[in-house]
């Protein structure tokens, strides 16, 4: 039996899922490959171990989560910009909406974003979010709400669209 039997099954299935997280966090698709990429090397190391534990699953978002807060504690010497092109495309209201908020996302210090992604793009609850964070249910419950408060503050036109329930559409 090789240690890393599974390994490329629950990449298969999961990728897709783990990409998104990925993308969320770091706000741009190069950046969360690297991000995903990085994770799975160092998931791939402890596969025996994390196939026996029964859910790599969520080790695996912990890990990025966790690689992603790393990341932002570096300095980068070039970001890509968030910016919409200032002409030349047109966006209906659901696009513009998507846009305005992955700015006002890229805003929020990491674990305010981490909480965001994992609790309303996720759909984690409070404490399966305070599981993969290390942290409390209430310190998750503070987060949301302070980092909900920021986005009304830097996107006030999503503020509507920025309640519990209404988030994840505005995401996806």
């Amino acid at each position: 039996m090789d240690r890393h039997d599974g390994f490329r099954e629950f990449v298969l299935a999961r990728q897709q899922t783990l990409m998104r997280t990925a993308y969320l966090l770091t706000g741009d698709a190069h950046l969360a490959e690297d991000l995903l990429q990085s994770v799975l090397i160092k998931i791939v190391g402890q596969w025996s171990k994390l196939s026996r534990s029964g859910n790599p699953e969520a080790y695996t978002r912990k890990a990025l989560v966790n690689q992603y807060i790393s990341w932002r504690r570096r300095p980068h010497p070039e970001l890509p910009s968030a910016d919409p092109p200032e002409h030349g495309a047109s966006y209906d209201g659901a696009t513009l909406d998507r846009i305005v908020l992955r700015q006002a996302l890229a805003k929020l210090t990491p674990k305010q974003r981490a909480v965001i992604v994992l609790r309303f793009w996720e759909d984690l609850t409070e404490a399966q979010t305070a599981e993969a964070l290390g942290c409390s249910v209430g310190t998750v419950k503070s987060q949301a709400h302070h980092a909900l408060a920021r986005l009304r503050m830097l996107a006030p036109e999503l503020a509507h669209l920025l309640s519990d329930s209404k988030i994840e559409e505005v995401v996806r």
